[in-house]
């Protein structure tokens, strides 16, 4: 099984153990792909919008259905400002603890709000909360989604560690193609608000460009 939250940088050897799941884009372009997990939330997502329309980058958000419900005009502004949303589960399942069957109806519970967005005609995005799939979830899930992890981890989320550790997470790791984890949640959120800005500012000076996903 997995548990991709060891590694900042995700080793090749972790992403070969499921190779359906994208884990970082083959390309040699200056391209970096940041994802969001956990949103939407008051305060946190805004702030991370703000952000990004300041530095003209798009992002990947993967979204908690039930915050989606809660909050519903922070949700329709990351679609108004042409950002990608994904599945993360109605309530931030972790796959290991549940049942198939209580599983896949939470990951359809969120599908529901993001097809009444978004339409079902579609490429559908799911990232598993804490990157952990059974085996059987993971068969059965590659059939309908994009599965999308991550090759660089900021572990924004960890109580343990410094919002300087956060930032150099990041800025030691990412590469053109990388796909990068921060989390708007308020757990994560003084840590993001530290390291998001100076990530945006230090990338776009070395020439970089942010793409949503979907932008493949």
């Amino acid at each position: 099984m997995l548990d991709a939250l060891l590694f900042t940088k995700t080793s090749p050897l972790l992403a070969a153990i499921y190779p359906s799941c994208i884990w970082k884009i083959n390309t040699t372009e200056k391209v970096i792909y940041l994802t969001f997990d956990d949103g939407p939330v008051p305060e946190v997502t805004t702030f991370v919008l703000d952000e990004l329309n300041r530095w003209n980058a798009k992002a990947t958000f993967f979204c908690i259905g039930k915050n989606m419900v809660e909050n519903p005009a922070i949700f329709e502004r990351i679609l108004a400002e042409k950002h990608t949303l994904g599945n993360h589960t109605q309530n931030h399942f972790n796959g290991w603890n549940y049942t198939n069957k209580l599983y896949f109806e939470n990951i359809a519970q969120c599908e529901t709000i993001l097809d009444s967005k978004l339409g079902t005609k579609r490429v559908k995005l799911f990232r598993p909360p804490y990157g952990k799939l059974k085996p059987m979830q993971y068969a059965q899930l590659k059939k309908n989604y994009k599965i999308i992890m991550w090759d660089v981890l900021s572990f924004d989320f960890d109580l343990k560690i410094t919002k300087e550790k956060v930032l150099q997470n990041v800025l030691k790791n990412t590469e053109a193609g990388s796909i990068v984890v921060f989390h708007d949640s308020v757990k994560a959120k003084d840590k993001l608000k530290f390291a998001l800005p100076q990530v945006l500012k230090h990338f776009t000076q070395l020439g970089f460009t942010f793409q949503s996903i979907d932008a493949l």
